[in-house]
C-alpha cells in the first residue's frame, strides 16, 4: 500500500483573467519559471482569454495524462510490446441544475503493436488503465473511451 502524498501547486494572478501556476517540487534544479504554466478564464466565459491553458483543459489534460501513464506502467509489468501511444481527449463542460460542470471526458487512446497476435490484449490493458486510473477514479465526470489498436506498418 502506498503512503499518503501531496502535490503542491502555487497561483499567483498577473492582470485581467490570467496567471501563473507553478510547483515547488518542479522547480528544483530549474530556473523556477521553466516549470510555470499561464492559466486563463477560456474564452467562452466573459474576459476569458484565448490561447492559454484553462482549468477546463487541465482537467481533460489530468485524465489523458493519467490514462497514459497508467497505460505505460501496466503494459510494462505485462510485457506487452507496443511501438507507440497517444491520446485525443474532449472534456465537456455543461450547466448541471444551475452550475457548471465538467459532465464527461472523451479519451480517444491509439496504441501501435508490433504484432496483431497483441491486439486483444493492448485493448484489454487499455480497459484496464482507464479503471485503474487514479484521476478518473477521483472525479465524478463520465469517463468514455474509444480505443484505437494498430498494427505497426
Amino acid at each position: 500500500m502506498m503512503e499518503k502524498h501531496s502535490y503542491n501547486v502555487d497561483i499567483t494572478w498577473h492582470e485581467d483573467r490570467k496567471g501563473m501556476m507553478c510547483s515547488p517540487e518542479l522547480a528544483e534544479g530549474n530556473a523556477h519559471s521553466a516549470n510555470c504554466i499561464e492559466v486563463a478564464t477560456p474564452p467562452e466565459f466573459p474576459k476569458g482569454m484565448p490561447n492559454i491553458w484553462s482549468p477546463e483543459h487541465l482537467f481533460t489534460a489530468s485524465v489523458s495524462s493519467c490514462l497514459m501513464t497508467t497505460f505505460l506502467a501496466i503494459a510494462e509489468n505485462s510485457k506487452l510490446e507496443f511501438s507507440g501511444f497517444s491520446c485525443k481527449s474532449k472534456g465537456v463542460l455543461e450547466r448541471v441544475d444551475g452550475k457548471y460542470a465538467m459532465t464527461e471526458v472523451i479519451l480517444e487512446p491509439t496504441v501501435t503493436i508490433k504484432d496483431e497476435k497483441d491486439r486483444e490484449r493492448a485493448e484489454r490493458i487499455l480497459q484496464k488503465s482507464e479503471s485503474a486510473c487514479l484521476i478518473s477514479n477521483s472525479i465524478k465526470s463520465k469517463v468514455t473511451m474509444e480505443v484505437t489498436v494498430k498494427v505497426e506498418a
